[in-house]
């Protein structure tokens, strides 16, 4: 499939990490992270946007220079500086499980001309499967790399990305094959 532009979303890793699960996702996180660096760079040297989508932790008064702040100075901070954004990237500040309810990433998406996203972070069976949906019936293409997602429950991502696979004609790759 041709594509007229394409754009890495990083997906709720700007983050303390202080959640129930968090000791579940954890593991994935720190295996899912290099991966997603390498991806971030190679997009980058390609010109290609990148758009952090991330929860605001329920802090309506706070931007994303905030978000960045709090999780740099939270106990896995070694987690989150390596995914730190450049002043060049995009940043959506997200409520819900997917990156497209009640935000303007779809206008975004409009403006930069995308119609091809590259679904990365966490978590697999939550908001990346959502995303997914959410792009897949907005007539995106979408991939996901799998080595560049993180989850809670292993068997359920395994299910979200053959779900994604499957129902939405998602591109579930290696990140060293995925092309800008």
């Amino acid at each position: 499939m041709s594509h007229k532009r394409s754009a890495v979303v990083v997906i709720d890793m700007i983050n303390t990490y202080d959640h129930a699960d968090a000791h579940l996702l954890l593991p994935s996180t720190k295996k899912a992270i290099p991966p997603m660096v390498q991806l971030i760079d190679r997009a980058r040297k390609h010109e290609v946007p990148v758009i952090y989508v991330n929860d605001n932790f329920g802090e309506w008064r706070s931007h994303h220079g905030e978000i960045l702040e709090t999780a740099l100075a939270g106990p896995h901070a070694d987690l989150v500086e390596p995914l730190r954004p450049d002043d060049d990237a995009l940043f959506v500040i997200k409520a819900r499980h997917s990156i497209f309810y009640e935000t303007p990433l779809a206008y975004l998406l409009n403006q930069l001309h995308v119609d091809h996203i590259i679904l990365c972070g966490q978590v697999t069976e939550q908001c990346i499967l959502y995303s997914a949906l959410d792009a897949h019936i907005r007539h995106l293409q979408v991939t996901v790399p799998e080595d560049a997602v993180a989850h809670i429950h292993a068997d359920l991502a395994d299910a979200a990305l053959k779900m994604m696979r499957t129902n939405m004609d998602a591109d579930v790759v290696h990140s060293s094959s995925v092309r800008f």
